[in-house]
């Protein structure tokens, strides 16, 4: 496609089709279509290039977002493919579960009244569309060190440390206690966002890359650590976070609470077979919801009750639309699909005798920012009212999960359980015990899919590093 300068002019910003609410809410398919050749060509050709480009500065992984556009405008999927996997492990998720509007595609020049390059679409296009096309990652030229690493968690750090790996000849041997790859994009992201056959693929791609898989095994349960310690030359650990944070109000105790990750996982293994029985299921068909939390993961629970048919679901938090944490996109989606929002609400009390009855909440106003800088909410006297429920479910986020081996170990962690692995020690992500790295999730607390993606990357630097590679 002949570069023409003006292109962004003469054609605005066209995403992928959306389907509508009203079909879209009666499966846990992806709602968003994908882009054809021509599609993406001309989109991708809409790009300035600019000089200094703030899309890749503002992506934590500084992707060479401009380069691969031109590839895709010019028709060249191949080497597109090729210099997307260059500086990221996982672009077809990254693709679609990263929040653009908050990073990439919010930082384009383009955003200035004439609209952001569709930058995650196109991401997720380049991939899904070569490796369609048979495109693998040559490795033909790596020598084998003889050096092998055990990665502990098949999440996204784990996977980005272990293409890193594979790359240079390290081979990694990646421990998961569940039954499929992913961590959470398995498990905890709703096929709506994410279809479970892309996670399929990736592993299917890292296996052929020399990766290997040893799942449904935990690691101080079905292996001692020290056995892993003792057989590896190096060990990663990229577990995650996986306790919630707890609402710290009456009732959470009361029949019919459930907190976020339990529910979302429950519904993902039922859709995938993996549920051992059908008790384990947690439905809120005709039920009357209430999830609590403004985060991408009450959005993933509010648009999952609406799928599994919930009579009514509301979602309040504590301050308003604006401030939510939660992607803008995602919040856009859950009210199209028929989600409730309270805004400004803060729950003080879960009512019921045995069984849940409703959420006894304040109304707020923002006060003065905290020391991150967000304004606190502060009740309203006199404003206090009761969101009828039969089912609700605690989405407040999740803290690290330290394990019992940690201490016996040598691996340090803070005062809230995140493993201390600095980057400015050593070796990049070496924890206390120098044997050892960790990154992701459990080091920096839960954040975005992309940045653990970072974080397993770097981590493969300093382990590379450590082993004189």
């Amino acid at each position: 496609m002949q570069q023409n300068n003006f292109q962004f002019v003469e054609l605005p910003r066209i995403e992928p089709e959306k389907k509508d609410a009203d079909l879209r809410v009666k499966d846990f398919a992806e709602i968003y279509t994908s882009y054809n050749e021509e599609n993406a060509a001309t989109q991708a050709n809409r790009c300035l290039n600019c000089g200094n480009p703030y899309c890749e500065w503002k992506c934590p992984l500084h992707n060479y977002i401009p380069n691969w556009l031109k590839l895709v405008a010019e028709g060249n999927i191949f080497k597109a493919a090729e210099l997307s996997h260059q500086t990221n492990s996982l672009p077809e998720v990254c693709g679609r579960v990263c929040p653009q509007d908050r990073l990439c595609e919010g930082a384009c020049t383009l955003n200035d009244g004439f609209g952001a390059i569709t930058i995650g679409s196109i991401e997720k296009y380049i991939t899904d569309t070569a490796l369609a096309m048979g495109w693998r990652l040559n490795l033909e030229h790596v020598e084998n060190s003889g050096k092998r690493v055990a990665i502990i968690g098949a999440g996204p750090a784990g996977l980005a440390c272990a293409d890193i790996l594979v790359r240079n000849g390290v081979t990694p041997v990646i421990y998961d206690r569940h039954k499929e790859i992913g961590g959470l994009l398995t498990f905890g992201i709703p096929e709506f966002k994410l279809e479970k056959r892309i996670i399929k693929l990736r592993r299917s791609v890292m296996e052929e890359m020399g990766i290997q898989f040893i799942l449904e095994t935990e690691i101080g349960i079905d292996i001692a650590f020290q056995n892993i310690l003792d057989e590896y030359d190096a060990v990663f650990l990229a577990m995650g976070t996986y306790s919630a944070l707890q609402a710290g109000i009456p009732g959470v105790a009361l029949n019919g609470v459930h907190e976020s990750l339990p529910y979302l996982e429950s519904n993902t293994m039922h859709h995938m077979g993996l549920l051992d029985n059908d008790k384990a299921f947690i439905n809120f068909q005709k039920q009357r919801v209430v999830i609590l939390g403004g985060g991408d993961t009450a959005m993933d629970c509010n648009r999952t009750a609406i799928r599994q048919g919930a009579a009514s679901v509301t979602c309040a938090y504590r301050r308003d639309r604006d401030n939510m944490p939660g992607s803008r996109r995602e919040v856009s989606n859950a009210i199209e699909e028929g989600v409730n929002f309270l805004w400004n609400r803060q729950p003080i009390e879960i009512i019921g005798d045995n069984f849940v009855e409703g959420v006894r909440v304040v109304t707020t106003e923002l006060g003065e920012a905290d020391a991150r800088g967000r304004r606190l909410p502060v009740p309203v006297a006199n404003t206090e009212e009761i969101i009828p429920a039969d089912r609700v479910v605690i989405a407040f986020g999740f803290r690290p999960s330290p394990a019992d081996w940690f201490t016996e170990a040598g691996i340090h962690t803070d005062n809230i359980g995140r493993v201390i692995a600095p980057l400015n020690g050593e070796f990049l992500h070496q924890t206390s015990n120098p044997k050892i790295f960790a990154g992701g999730d459990m080091v920096r607390g839960s954040d975005l899919v992309v940045t653990a993606v970072h974080e397993g990357r770097t981590a493969a630097e300093g382990i590379l590093d450590y082993l004189s590679i």
